[in-house]
């Protein structure tokens, strides 16, 4: 007997209704007409079911803190001073609090796992890593959670955040990562970065070139050290939002610079257009990297969420299916091919960022996620609701599909 039986459901890749077939922790059965009993029967009733959903670049530590920011101007400086002054204030338990939050929305979202920065710096100690060490455990029934030690506001200038960066590698952070910006020698910065990563064999993360400014960048410089330290394939790079501002032959350059070095790209659509561009009075920048020219070119590309409810983007609720859907807005992308692309940056090409798989296969595990459309360039253009998710074999989440109730 089966213990789940998942009844005409919608896949990638499959002509017309499938069942699927769950025995324990993984798909037994991918096929039409199952026959077999099964515990518990499902009509997904032609709606699409995938893998779910992967964020590559959130700030669980950061989220839902408007209530102690008092913003005022909407600017990057004002948003980067009141998150600093409030971060002196955090608690284990105040960050374990609004991190469980965003996780149990992501989860609501279909988001099978995550990867959060966790500030790691004199003023942040080791709190907020201790308390999100805490969330990936309560949460790992329904969701993967990779804990990033981050260095968000220099090292170079502040030695004693290396020294803490080391320090929460060694009590189990996944990767490392930087923001070379906001240091007063970023390439020293990169090169600590990558000292870290190597000593503990683990990826790199950094955020990159928030400005618009397309005289110079970061660029070069990851990928020198990333060639150098045969690092190919375990570096990302989120923002890089000066590469929107340069002309065509010049992002083009930096593009297969990317490529070859096999450094991801991934862009953070809310944040990116709230806070790029405040200069303008009119004709305002988007500021947002167009993916879709970058994947075409063999570069890994993600979307994801950055921040939930804090300075930098005073919104949010963890679903990725609307930040693809707001990112096909902003680059105008139309055709069925363009918005599939889009799907991927948070499908398959994000879950490769995390190292997880998102195919529905049989021996595979019975994790996916159920949504209000029928295949997945339907699900991105309407922000399909996720109705319901599995994650081994155990249901995580379920949403209630709205009804609509005619009057007699």
């Amino acid at each position: 007997m089966l213990d789940l039986l998942i009844k005409n459901a919608r896949l990638d890749n499959h002509d017309g209704c499938v069942d699927v077939g769950v025995v324990a922790d993984k798909i037994e059965l991918l096929e039409a007409n199952i026959t077999r009993k099964a515990r518990t029967t499902i009509d997904a009733e032609g709606q699409f079911v995938c893998a779910g959903f992967f964020e590559t670049h959130i700030h669980l530590d950061k989220a839902c803190i408007l209530d102690r920011c008092t913003v005022q101007k909407g600017t990057k400086g004002e948003a980067a001073s009141v998150t600093k002054e409030a971060k002196k204030h955090f608690t284990e338990e105040d960050v374990f609090a609004r991190g469980s939050r965003v996780v149990e929305m992501a989860i609501k979202k279909g988001t099978m796992a995550l990867r959060s920065f966790v500030e790691t710096d004199p003023r942040a100690g080791l709190r907020s890593f201790e308390a999100l060490k805490r969330v990936r455990e309560k949460y790992a029934y329904a969701i993967d959670i990779e804990l990033c030690a981050f260095a968000q506001e220099g090292l170079t200038d502040e030695m004693e955040t290396y020294d803490l960066l080391r320090q929460a590698l060694q009590q189990g952070a996944d990767l490392v990562g930087g923001c070379p910006y906001t240091d007063a020698d970023p390439a020293r910065h990169i090169e600590l970065v990558f000292d870290l990563a190597q000593e503990f064999d683990v990826p790199v993360d950094f955020h990159l070139d928030f400005d618009l400014d397309p005289s110079h960048t970061s660029i070069p410089k990851i990928v020198e050290q990333t060639k150098r330290r045969n690092y190919q394939g375990r570096v990302s790079i989120g923002h890089v939002n000066k590469l929107s501002a340069m002309p065509p032959a010049q992002r083009l350059k930096l593009a297969r610079l990317l490529q070859e070095a096999n450094v991801a790209l991934i862009v953070l659509p809310a944040t990116d257009l709230l806070m790029m561009g405040q200069d303008h009075s009119h004709l305002i920048p988007r500021g947002v990297v167009n993916a879709n020219e970058f994947s075409a070119l063999g570069v890994t590309t993600a979307i994801s969420s950055n921040n939930i409810l804090n300075a930098f983007t005073p919104y949010g609720d963890a679903s990725l299916v609307r930040m693809a859907n707001l990112y096909a807005n902003v680059a105008q992308l139309t055709t069925d091919d363009e918005i599939r692309d889009t799907y991927e940056m948070i499908s398959t090409d994000a879950a490769k960022l995390l190292s997880r798989q998102a195919q529905l296969r049989v021996g595979g595990p019975a994790t996916f996620v159920l949504l209000e459309a029928t295949d997945a360039v339907e699900a991105i253009r309407t922000i399909a609701q996720p109705l319901l998710g599995y994650k081994n074999g155990r249901r995580t989440f379920s949403n209630q599909k709205a009804e609509i109730h005619p009057q007699a």
